[in-house]
């Protein structure tokens, strides 16, 4: 196996993790199994006890590990099948290596930094390079380097390297090449410092990718190859992208970065054909057709906590050839505001998964007012939840109805808590999670978008539709078009005389990719311009 460590410098949030799935891309379609890993240095087991505004989206996987948003690049660049093998944080590594102690495995010796946790670290390398059987593994190393809480893993991975040999193992180092406008030019100095901070832990690296507002001339590559004793040919560019971050793996194929890798490592493989990938890249730049989609959320202001949502709208205008134009709409403006002045004229309205009480009566408004003009609504998660709070109020006149979560003394709890769920107590790894069986029912929306009739979708919540209030419901004409396989618990709900009006309880973003859009967004998308285009 060959190994690929992705390290970082300067500034955090510089697009590594963007880097290392482009470079998987490339990578696949020269032929070989690529699996990609995350090392974050924090101290939390996982991000799932999080708050947003610190670490953006939880992106769940099959088997229910709550990881990294990186993660979710690396599944939609790839055709990887990651598992929580595929993310280890410092906490993480420090609870296992504690518990081996108490455990007495380390036979009374003093535990350290070095052997113990380094160990730790690059054991879990081992164990995912045995499970994956894959060709390539590229491991991205969080945070910035000089972090004293990323020292353990740098230094864990230079003695892998070491192990593995100089032609089973690559460094590549993203770095920061910023404009300075005052004095109009491109500034190499800070990339020089990482790099030589990089060089005093003992790691040279093979590959700078250097990203920048500006082109790298010639006489500023050969600066940064000379002062950072890498290969001219070494120093790539990595400019902001102008329309989609789908354009990274075509930008570093031009920069030739997959042929340094296979030349680093000795791998024979031919020249990718990124034709598809070019094909995807037309339909977001020049699409056919346009509409606008309101995602009606809480963290609206901050990006990344929506990240997996924003990427499969996309996917979905992909699947249409429609490029679509995503307008936040903060769910308390909403509530200050009214409805109808954010958001019509738009072509659908998402209301995406959450947590906690504030937004919700805008949210709900949302609902309401996609219900009563027809426009097409998709609900994720908390989305679902606040589709049925508003169909109780509003057409089953059940008043005050509302989830336990918000309101533990509803008189009409239409959203409870699920029973396995009143007796946790610890906040960590505990919710419904990963990937669960839906069957559903034949002849709704719901099973034609998705031409299956059983199928798996990822989880992460704690509350469920209320079973006591399912006929009052369906008298209603609110469809329950999925449901567990044993039948206790709805997966997925939709309006019968409405031309698109679907929520589930799961999270379809999470099995969305660029070439394999899921159902639902690509069916939410259609119905978006099939609105626009009748009005």
């Amino acid at each position: 196996m060959k190994y690929i460590f992705v390290t970082g410098g300067v500034v955090s949030s510089l697009g590594k993790g963007l880097t290392a799935a482009s470079l998987g891309t490339l990578l696949e379609n020269r032929g070989l199994k690529v699996v990609l890993q995350k090392f974050d240095p924090y101290l939390n087991v996982d991000p799932g006890t999080m708050n947003p505004y610190q670490h953006g989206e939880v992106y769940v996987l099959d088997d229910g590990a709550e990881t990294d948003l990186d993660l979710g690049h690396y599944e939609r660049f790839t055709n990887c099948q990651l598992t929580r093998l595929n993310n280890l944080t410092s906490g993480q590594v420090y609870q296992t290596v504690l518990n081996n102690e108490r455990e007495g495995k380390y036979l009374g010796k003093t535990v350290q930094v070095i052997p113990h946790v380094t160990n730790e670290i690059q054991n879990r390398i081992h164990v995912l390079a045995e499970h994956s059987k894959a060709d390539v593994m590229i491991t991205e190393i969080g945070g910035t380097t000089g972090d004293i809480e990323g020292l353990p893993f740098l230094e864990a991975i230079r003695e892998f390297a070491l192990e593995v040999g100089p032609h089973n193992a690559l460094f590549l180092h993203v770095t920061f090449v910023p404009f300075i406008k005052a004095a109009g030019e491109l500034k190499t100095k800070p990339t020089q410092q990482s790099v030589a901070k990089l060089r005093e832990i003992g790691i040279a690296p093979h590959i700078l990718v250097c990203r920048c507002e500006r082109p790298l001339d010639k006489d500023l590559r050969r600066k940064i190859s000379v002062f950072c004793n890498v290969p001219f040919e070494a120093v790539i560019e990595e400019k902001d992208v102008d329309h989609s971050i789908y354009e990274v793996p075509l930008m570093l194929q031009r920069e030739g970065v997959d042929e340094l890798v296979c030349r680093q490592l000795h791998l024979d493989t031919p020249v990718p054909d990124m034709t598809h990938w070019q094909e995807i890249l037309r339909k977001i730049i020049a699409p056919q057709r346009r509409v606008r989609i309101a995602v009606v959320g809480k963290y609206i202001e901050l990006q990344d906590a929506y990240k997996s949502v924003y990427e499969a709208i996309i996917h979905g205008g992909v699947a249409n050839d429609c490029g679509v134009e995503i307008q936040k709409v903060d769910a308390e403006d909403i509530e200050r505001e009214g409805a109808e002045k954010l958001l019509k004229g738009l072509g659908g309205i998402l209301v995406p998964g959450g947590f906690g009480e504030r937004g919700i009566e805008g949210k709900i408004l949302a609902a309401r007012y996609a219900r009563e003009t027809s426009l097409p609504y998709l609900g994720l998660c908390l989305g679902m939840q606040i589709a049925t709070i508003e169909f109780a109020r509003n057409v089953l006149n059940l008043t005050n109805a509302h989830s336990t979560e918000f309101n533990p003394d509803t008189p009409h709890p239409v959203i409870a808590m699920l029973d396995e769920q009143t007796k946790v107590t610890k906040k960590g790894g505990t919710m419904r999670l990963g990937a669960q069986p839906c069957q559903l029912v034949v002849g709704t929306k719901a099973a034609r978008l998705y031409g299956a009739f059983v199928v798996k979708e990822r989880h992460r919540h704690r509350y469920e539709f209320n079973n006591a209030y399912r006929e009052i419901f369906q008298k209603a004409d609110f469809i329950f078009s999925g449901f567990t396989p044993d039948g206790k618990l709805v997966e997925i709900i939709e309006l019968a005389n409405h031309p698109f009006f679907i929520a589930s309880q799961f999270h379809p973003e999470f099995h969305s990719k660029p070439h394999q859009p899921h159902p639902l967004f690509k069916g939410f998308i259609a119905a978006a311009h099939a609105h626009s285009h009748s009005r």
